[in-house]
């Protein structure tokens, strides 16, 4: 029952109510799923299996998937990928040697006349 281009409906997870159809059968209950969802390995027990089955090779690619979903009139979102940057650097304070020396004010005479006669 669950082929390479059976339809199906994720049920668990951040995808779940998206429709998918399997790509690759990965042994173990395991098979890579595409469509309105994320290209990833998903658990037999979060798919439900549809009624349609798409015409696709196994390991088709993501724009084989796209134009079988656009044949069910099922629009799929494209996403460009942005371009790898350069990482911020860090910037590291440069720790001195020297003391902080902390500057003594001036004492005014009057001040000073006062705390003697107290």
């Amino acid at each position: 029952m669950m082929t390479v281009g059976r339809l199906c409906m994720k049920i668990a997870g951040r995808d779940a109510g998206k429709k998918c159809v399997i790509v690759e059968d990965l042994g173990k209950g395991y098979f890579l799923i595409d469509g309105e969802t994320r290209r990833r390995k998903c658990n037999v027990t979060h798919l439900e299996p549809l009624t349609e089955v798409l015409n696709i090779k196994p390991k088709a690619s993501h724009d084989a998937i796209v134009i079988a979903f656009n044949g069910l009139n099922i629009e799929l979102k494209t996403t460009k990928h942005k371009p790898a940057g350069t990482k911020p650097q860090a910037i590291r304070h440069q720790h001195t040697k020297e003391k902080h020396v902390v500057e003594k004010k001036p004492v005014k005479k009057e001040e000073s006349k006062k705390t003697e006669e107290n």
